[in-house]
């Protein structure tokens, strides 16, 4: 063993990572002695003539860097020892998950920054509290669907009080402990402002995803022709960078060809999805043209949905809302449309399946002619009657959104665990549904949830099933964290069950995940 922790240290280039067999009888013969720290073997990693590796201490992690000069290990703040491996002075550095060690393991370990992922289908998989990661590596490892572990919204960090560094720095900390090193992406969710764009990426961010519901009129579902034709005439056109005839005559000349679907727009669907639209064109613009700006040549993917409307997206403002920012020259990864049926949150669809199915199916033929480009599920926890169409449709052109339904799985874990706990936070949650659910499409009611009062510990986890308790706890997650009480021992019970929460997050996302592939 020691021959192979010397090996493994003195590796200048990034070395391959160790057989889980030979990794845990590194750490054990050796890593924990010197550390005392209980190191997670799949964390190993040794690059620069550094070995670099997780550890638990009680029910906090710590970062452990191991090199044969204390130089090798200045850069990263917490305690320098020297240890002695049998007669062998090391420098051992331990420290503290802080920002500062993040930002100094992505410069030694690249595989811990974030990437752009291209076209190749993926999951994201948001997480509110920062401890789900390995759990949703050990679920997408077999898949080979391309990963997002850091996807939060700005309304998710307002509620869960985190901010995007510390959500960027919590996915790749829990990345670094299992061992992931195929490449990972960071999606800064639902941004509405500049300002939003300033914040995210001076975190790190790779991927955002452009919010412009605010700038939707919905109300042009329902305009009669000439109520449509003054809102058309209306739009800012010189952000617009065209004139309200330029435009007609350019989109009604022919029709367009969507990969063997022929679709003519007459002039009544022309200024119906402008009006809808036009201004989503505009702001959508704006932002694409400051994040360019902004990112001064470092690579980034864009997404532009308009999901978190009233309306749905025809397919005439699909062909629409492509034509015109492809125009503009925005360059964009994936969109995602308002679809047919409802996408509520922690639920599987509701609605006609079929018809979803016909409506997908000319979504997708645009995607792939005007772009190519995926569609994004928003919403997307728990669709399990959808994954297998958009596979179907879309192929590889498929993003899965995630969040809500980890921190169901975090409850989920909490009933099975410490069924007291589940009890006070599920009492909390009816408490505070009604005011919850104000900015989420829900339609759980609180009259029609089990009464937890009545139910045996047993039967606590399977809560999660019911479909108005489960709607209950989804929206409810931020008054739950705003209550100190309850998120620290909250935290204290994950934590210290770190292998059930895997396991059960593992087991749900493996769901997911093979009706996507």
């Amino acid at each position: 063993m020691k021959e192979l922790l010397e090996r493994y240290l003195r590796s200048d280039e990034l070395a391959p990572a160790l057989p889980e067999d030979e990794a845990a009888r590194l750490a054990e013969a050796w890593l924990n002695r010197l550390s005392g720290l209980r190191a997670y073997p799949a964390s190993l990693a040794a690059a620069g003539r550094r070995l670099f590796f997780l550890g638990r201490r009680g029910s906090g992690k710590r970062m452990a860097v191991l090199a044969e000069t204390p130089e090798a290990v200045s850069g990263f703040e917490g305690d320098l020892t020297l240890v002695d491996a049998d007669g062998w002075k090391l420098y051992l550095a331990v420290g503290p998950l802080s920002p500062s060690n993040a930002a100094a393991m992505r410069q030694a370990l690249p595989f811990l920054t974030p990437r752009v992922l291209g076209l190749k289908k993926a999951a994201g998989c948001g997480d509110r509290l920062g401890l789900a990661t390995p759990g949703h590596v050990r679920a997408i490892r077999p898949t080979g669907l391309a990963f997002i572990p850091a996807q939060q919204s700005v309304r998710e960090n307002d509620r869960t009080g985190r901010s995007p560094q510390t959500v960027l720095d919590e996915a790749m900390w829990g990345l670094f402990q299992v061992g992931w090193r195929e490449g990972y992406g960071a999606d800064a969710d639902h941004l509405k402002t500049t300002a939003d764009l300033d914040t995210f990426a001076a975190a790190g961010y790779t991927f955002f995803t452009v919010d412009p519901g605010d700038h939707l009129d919905n109300q042009a579902d329902r305009d009669g022709p000439d109520r449509l034709r003054s809102k058309y005439e209306a739009l800012p056109w010189p952000e617009l960078e065209t004139t309200p005839a330029d435009l007609e005559r350019a989109t009604l000349a022919k029709p367009f060809n969507l990969d063997g679907l022929s679709l003519a727009l007459s002039s009544t669907d022309l200024l119906r999805a402008a009006a809808k639209y036009g201004r989503v064109v505009a702001h959508s613009v704006r932002m694409y043209r400051h994040l360019f700006k902004i990112m001064s040549g470092r690579p980034f993917e864009l997404e532009v949905s308009v999901d978190e409307t009233e309306s749905v997206t025809t397919l005439a403002e699909h062909v629409y809302l492509a034509v015109e920012l492809k125009r503009l020259g925005v360059n964009w990864v994936s969109l995602a449309p308002r679809y047919l049926g409802r996408f509520e949150k922690g639920v599987d669809y509701i609605g006609d399946i079929e018809a979803f199915e016909r409506y997908l199916a000319g979504h997708a033929a645009v995607a792939r002619a005007l772009g190519p480009y995926k569609l994004s599920i928003h919403s997307g926890s728990d669709k399990l009657a959808a994954y297998p169409i958009f596979s179907r449709l879309a192929g590889e052109l498929v993003h899965l959104k995630t969040a809500g339904t980890s921190y169901l799985v975090a409850l989920k874990t909490i009933g099975a665990m410490n069924p007291d706990l589940f009890r006070d936070i599920y009492a909390f949650a009816v408490e505070r549904y009604p005011q919850d659910r104000a900015t989420y499409h829900v339609s759980a009611e609180t009259a029609k949830a089990p009464d937890c009062l009545k139910l045996p510990d047993s039967a606590l986890p399977g809560l999660l099933d019911d479909f108005h308790a489960r709607q209950i706890l989804h929206v409810t997650y931020g008054s739950v964290l705003a209550r100190q009480n309850l998120k620290e021992a909250l935290y204290q019970t994950l934590r210290a069950n770190e292998d059930t929460y895997s396991d059960f997050l593992e087991e749900h996302f493996r769901k997911h995940f093979e009706l996507l592939v």
